[in-house]
C-alpha cells in the first residue's frame, strides 16, 4: 500500500494505493494519529485503492471518529463500494464519486 499526504488549508487529502489490509492498516493509522487538532477536514481519495479488508474499515472508522464526521471518502472504485456497502457504512461515511 502506499499513501501520498497532500496538505492545503486546514484540509488533507490522503491518497491511498493498493490494498489495505492487516499488513497495511497501521500505515494509514499512522497517518491519522498525526493529525493536529486543527485539521479541518480529512480526504481520502480511494481511487487507487484495490483491496479493503476488515481490518481497512477499522480504520477508515476510526479516522471517521477522530474527525467527528469531518471524513470524505473520495473516488471509490467500483469493488471498494461494494464492500462499504456490505458493511453499512454508505449510510455512515460522506462518499462522493
Amino acid at each position: 500500500m502506499n499513501i501520498e499526504k497532500v496538505i492545503e488549508d486546514g484540509r488533507i487529502t490522503l491518497k491511498i494505493s493498493g490494498w489495505l489490509e492487516t499488513k497495511t492498516a497501521a500505515e494509514l493509522q499512522a497517518q491519522v494519529d498525526e493529525l493536529s487538532a486543527d485539521t479541518e477536514e480529512l480526504i481520502m481519495d480511494l481511487e487507487g485503492l484495490e483491496y479493503i479488508s476488515s481490518a481497512g474499515l477499522r480504520q477508515i472508522v476510526a479516522a471517521h471518529k477522530k474527525m467527528n464526521g469531518r471524513l470524505t471518502l473520495i473516488h471509490v472504485q467500483p469493488e471498494i463500494m461494494e464492500v462499504l456497502e456490505m458493511a453499512g457504512f454508505v449510510k455512515r461515511l460522506h462518499i462522493e464519486s
